[in-house]
């Protein structure tokens, strides 16, 4: 049997490298940090040559992320969530007032703050039973911040919120912000839980937003800014809030209770121990609200 020239003492065929993702695609491209082949679909420019997604990756997670100057992350768009509350605020009072308005639609039926169940007569002429804090109702704390009795107490309320939000969002970073704002909101809501009439209806983001000037006075005093602009603001507030028939002092009194202690934390946390003692601020606001509210509770009850 004949052997043909060519097959006798051939060297076997070199198989091609193949993309590490991608088997079935031939390359002579290598990532340049790990050697792994890479086709042109996995190729990521680097600083010399390509690399491999994965490497990429690997080396954006060891990238430090920017930090704030109260230690949340830099948000990309600083604002974003006083607007999302500004617009969350507005559909709110929109919808109120497309359903019946004050005392009669029943998103305020459902979210003003009311500490003891009531009954209440609707324009109408019909009878409504509103539940209470005490009556379970915890919801209230937190959803009267987003509802208001007018168009002057809305447009003040989220000037005021456009004015400072910004600033404390770019300072705090977006998710110290955020929770921040509820929480002064509900902490608000419990100093009127405990010290308003029990079945006094009451609503509207003040409490959130005299938060934003406690916590804006304690950073830019730390800071070493110029603090009395804001406290002229302040007092006249204070001023308007004695002055004007049906405010809520109670809520006021207990959102810049609450911003006090909160810009003393994101102002004053030694660096090493920020987020450690940020949070542990927050967690202690977060127990006095919950035995507050229990104490107030088992009282009425």
């Amino acid at each position: 049997m004949s052997e043909s020239p060519y097959d006798a003492g051939a060297a076997p065929h070199e198989v091609p490298p193949r993309c590490y993702l991608h088997p079935d695609r031939e390359t002579y491209i290598s990532c340049q940090r790990c050697g792994r082949p890479i086709c042109p679909d996995c190729m990521r420019p680097a600083s010399v040559g390509y690399q491999c997604p994965s490497c990429v990756r690997e080396g954006q997670a060891q990238v430090r992320q920017a930090r704030t100057a109260g230690g949340g992350l830099v948000p990309g768009k600083p604002g974003t969530v006083s607007l999302t509350l500004i617009g969350i605020n507005v559909l709110a009072y929109v919808a109120m007032v497309a359903t019946g308005g004050l005392g009669d639609s029943p998103l305020w039926s459902w979210g003003v703050m009311l500490g003891d169940s009531a009954v209440y007569q609707l324009s109408d002429g019909s009878i409504e039973t509103l539940r209470g804090v005490d009556d379970g109702a915890y919801w209230r704390l937190l959803t009267s911040a987003f509802l208001h009795a007018g168009i002057l107490h809305i447009a003040f309320n989220m000037y005021a919120l456009y004015l400072f939000g910004p600033v404390l969002e770019r300072y705090l970073g977006t998710v110290r912000y955020l929770i921040a704002y509820l929480t002064s909101a509900v902490a608000a809501s419990v100093f009127v839980y405990v010290l308003s009439p029990p079945n006094q209806p009451t609503l509207g983001a003040s409490g959130a937003i005299f938060a934003l000037f406690g916590m804006a006075l304690v950073i830019m005093y730390k800071q070493g800014q110029d603090v009395r602009g804001l406290l002229v603001l302040v007092g006249i507030n204070v001023v308007i809030t004695f002055a004007v028939p049906n405010i809520s002092w109670q809520g006021h009194l207990g959102g810049f209770v609450t911003g006090l202690l909160l810009g003393a934390a994101f102002a004053y946390a030694p660096r090493a121990r920020r987020t450690l003692v940020q949070y542990a601020a927050f967690g202690a606001v977060w127990a006095a609200i919950v035995v507050v509210t229990a104490w107030r509770t088992l009282q009425l009850g």
